[in-house]
């Protein structure tokens, strides 16, 4: 009898296509949903009869209330090495398999640059001016060369975002609970004295660290009172590290110059989310790991990890 994978939020409708599905044919029957099921109800209506989930970096949150209403679940596979989304314990506990896939870390790297320099030269006001018949050349671009970048953290990631910020000529400083100034200069960086001090020197400043307790609301509003009326904020990383509510108040009170951000508290936003309509600010649809290399990776692997467990012998495993 052939098993049934189900395929969460694929918007684009591009998992099968970016990779080759065929090792599983005649064994695994295959349904993509492009739409994504935000209520737990829904998410137990639709996948009660799928015997394995592939599910997009931590989109969907399986929790044991989840996985209990799940009674033919026996593989997960989540993209990416680490996923806070998912209960571990309740998985092993019912006897589901959780495996990963490998993550690039350049294509969030590279979004964080196009939302920089997306801010720092007004490129969608004057994008929408030249189409509109607007004015010839309405903003004045703030320089990068000789300005400070300030980096909220600097792991594989942050240290790739600081060596394009020092190729452009910037001064780039960092921070995090754990890091040393002998980390740093590995990477060509300065240790910033503390948290405090990054964010009121800055003149871009990109969140770069993992969500947890000590990250939570790390730049809330009294950090972003430090920052400067002329500098922006970038976070590609995790929506929670910046108060959401803080920083749409900073940008219709004009206290930063801009942000630019691509994960929000929830996604997809909904039509009417304050997100949408606030000012200053240049937003992306979490489009950071999203592309062609990382797509032929996530879904070239979940077919490598469907195939292993078939087989007996999973791997990748999480938890």
């Amino acid at each position: 009898m052939r098993l049934r994978c189900a395929v969460l939020d694929d918007y684009q409708g591009m998992a099968t296509s970016v990779a080759d599905w065929s090792p599983l044919e005649g064994r695994v029957e295959v349904v993509c949903f492009r739409e994504h099921i935000a209520d737990e109800d829904g998410l137990a209506a639709v996948l009660a009869d799928f015997d394995i989930v592939v599910t997009l970096r931590e989109r969907v949150p399986f929790p044991a209330s989840l996985l209990k209403r799940l009674p033919r679940l026996q593989l997960l596979v989540a993209s990416g090495m680490r996923n806070s989304a998912i209960d571990y314990a309740a998985a092993a506990e019912r006897g589901v398999t959780v495996c990963g896939t490998q993550s690039l870390s350049t294509p969030p790297v590279e979004l964080t640059w196009a939302l920089i320099l997306g801010l720092a030269r007004g490129l969608t006001t004057e994008d929408a001016a030249l189409r509109t018949g607007g004015p010839w050349q309405s903003t004045l671009g703030a320089d990068l060369h000789g300005r400070r970048l300030g980096l909220l953290g600097l792991g594989k990631i942050g240290s790739r975002v600081a060596r394009v910020g020092l190729a452009f000529g910037m001064e780039v400083t960092a921070w995090s609970r754990n890091l040393t100034a002998e980390r740093a200069a590995e990477v060509g960086v300065a240790l910033a004295p503390g948290k405090e001090e990054l964010l009121a020197g800055s003149d871009f400043v990109s969140v770069h660290l993992a969500l947890g307790d000590r990250t939570r609301g790390l730049v809330g509003a009294p950090e972003l009172a430090l920052m400067k009326p002329t500098a922006y904020l970038v976070n590609t990383s995790r929506a929670a590290i910046v108060d959401q509510d803080a920083l749409l108040a900073a940008l219709h009170e004009g206290r930063i110059a801009g942000a630019g951000l691509d994960v929000y508290d929830i996604e997809p936003l909904p039509a009417d989310h304050p997100v949408r309509s606030a000012p200053r600010l240049l937003a992306t649809p979490h489009l950071g790991y999203v592309t062609r290399a990382n797509y032929e990776t996530y879904y070239g692997q979940a077919v490598e990890d469907i195939r292993a467990h078939l087989d007996g012998a999973p791997v990748r495993l999480l938890g």
